[in-house]
């Protein structure tokens, strides 16, 4: 069963939700295209987050996808961040600056915010997402209630069923060549680090949820080849943030389109938690620490502080730069263009025009 089949999509494309890149006129964008919008609210409060399902509201009748983020809450250290304070101060020196004193937990996750699930509750937006882990039951059911379509980013076997128990009603199957933070839901245990093929055929054997392949995709024929493997839809983010409609600023566009999308890596410096981004200075210096970062998205306090440094002295290379393995192959086109094309390569794929 395929239940994204409710949601009337023309397209198996689903626009990830990338939490400073998606825009409410990116998702408005591609769910007018036919594909799956989506915005992300995890980094935002819940007046925040329904000023932005108002604003897609305003552009689109059709469905979208409003993301949240299921992390455990931060532990305060005082002693460790003290610590990573110390560590990031010659950088911040680099750029004629001071670090932040004390840093701070910069949102909560939705496990315990109660606003954000009344907002959603009442707002009912046509699918709601989960990265990072999954609420509790009693939350899946409230937004099950309000007809929200249920999603949830796993990167095993064990998360994807753990996210069946919990009723979730599809799985983003988050292979490790995908931009962004990882979906772990324990980001210090093992990571299997499984590709999006390997990752997509073990959830569709196994997990008995429907299935949306990520990770590396970023043309028509991508996407033809995660449907060909069984998976209900494809995921890309990567491919959209070179779209006028991204918020990415002018130094990740650059990079996007530099030596430095050949060579993304998996770090924690940024964050706190893993992501992969595209090689920068940031990256590099995190290859050559060996010191531990608070809890995410405690250490994220301390980067975006950094990057705002840099940037304020004429340096772009601090940024949270996300990307995927197939950053190489990004394209720059309105979104309901790349839509499109991706549409297009899809037929090509099959051979039928």
């Amino acid at each position: 069963m395929n239940p994204l089949a409710i949601l009337g999509l023309a397209h198996p494309i689903v626009q990830a939700p990338m939490a400073g890149v998606s825009t409410p006129q990116m998702a408005a964008a591609v769910s007018n295209a036919g594909a799956l919008g989506s915005i992300a609210v995890g980094a935002v409060d819940a007046p925040a987050g329904r000023s932005m399902i108002d604003a897609v509201r305003m552009q689109t009748d059709r469905p979208f996808n409003v993301n949240l983020f299921v992390h455990a809450p931060a532990r305060a250290r005082p002693d460790l961040e003290r610590r990573w304070i110390s560590t990031l101060a010659p950088l911040f020196a680099e750029h004629g600056a001071q670090p932040p004193p004390t840093l701070r937990e910069i949102y909560r996750s939705f496990a315990e915010n109660e606003a954000m699930l009344d907002m959603l509750v009442d707002t009912r937006p046509a699918v709601v997402s989960f990265h990072f882990g999954l609420p509790d039951r009693r939350k899946i059911d409230l937004l099950k209630s309000a007809g929200c379509l249920l999603l949830a980013s796993v990167t095993n076997l064990d998360e994807a069923l753990a996210a069946e128990a919990a009723g979730i009603d599809a799985v983003v199957a988050q292979g490790f060549e995908a931009g962004g933070h990882r979906g772990m839901f324990n980001p210090d245990g093992p990571d299997d680090s499984l590709g999006a093929v390997a990752l997509t055929r073990l959830l569709i054997e196994r997990s008995g949820l429907p299935v949306i392949a990520a990770g590396g995709i970023m043309d028509g024929r991508g996407v033809q080849a995660a449907i060909d493997l069984g998976a209900v839809a494809a995921q890309l983010g990567t491919a959209f943030i070179a779209c006028p409609e991204s918020s990415a600023d002018a130094a990740y566009r650059a990079a996007l389109f530099s030596p430095a999308a050949a060579h993304t890596v998996m770090t924690r410096v940024v964050s706190g938690r893993p992501a992969r981004c595209l090689a920068n200075r940031f990256t590099a210096w995190g290859r050559q620490s060996d010191r531990q970062p608070p809890d995410y998205p405690i250490a994220y306090d301390a980067g975006k502080a950094l990057n705002q440094a840099a940037k304020t002295a004429g340096e772009g290379g601090y940024g949270a730069q996300w990307a995927g393995q197939g950053a190489p192959l990004a394209r720059a086109l309105p979104a309901a263009d790349l839509v499109a094309l991706l549409v297009a390569e899809m037929r090509q794929a099959r051979g039928d025009g």
